[in-house]
């Protein structure tokens, strides 16, 4: 029997209907595991502050906060070793997307023009190479 590591993946964004379409696309990787579905800032820092997930798909506007506030406390002592965060945002401009990657995300697309890229990046980290650290 063979052990599959399985990517754990953390969606937090406000919007029910694109939350329901990642989890959906998600839902078609092999090997792909969603391990927490959250719409606040407050709510995304208390799963991610735990070592329990490889990728996180962050929007910047939350229910209650915002994803650069989600980034900044975050920091990269707080991520798990490998861990990608990816920025999920309507709001693509290009000083939301230079604060977002200095903040430590790892890639930045546009909701209305880039959904398929959030989908190719987590289904290439799920086939990595070796399996992400835990």
């Amino acid at each position: 029997m063979v052990d599959v590591t399985k990517l754990r993946v953390v969606i937090v964004e406000d919007s029910v209907i694109i939350r329901a379409r990642l989890a959906e696309a998600l839902a078609e990787i092999p090997n792909v595991d969603i391990v927490g579905q959250v719409e606040t800032e407050a709510d995304a820092l208390a799963v991610l502050r735990q070592p329990r997930w490889d990728a996180a798909v962050l929007d910047l506007q939350l229910k209650q906060g915002t994803g650069l506030g989600v980034l900044k406390a975050l920091g990269s002592a707080v991520r798990p070793p490998n861990a990608k965060i990816i920025v999920f945002t309507n709001y693509a401009f290009p000083q939301y997307r230079d604060r977002s990657l200095a903040l430590g995300a790892d890639f930045f697309f546009d909701k209305a023009r880039e959904f398929h890229r959030v989908r190719e990046v987590l289904a290439g980290l799920a086939r990595g190479p070796a399996p992400l650290a835990h």
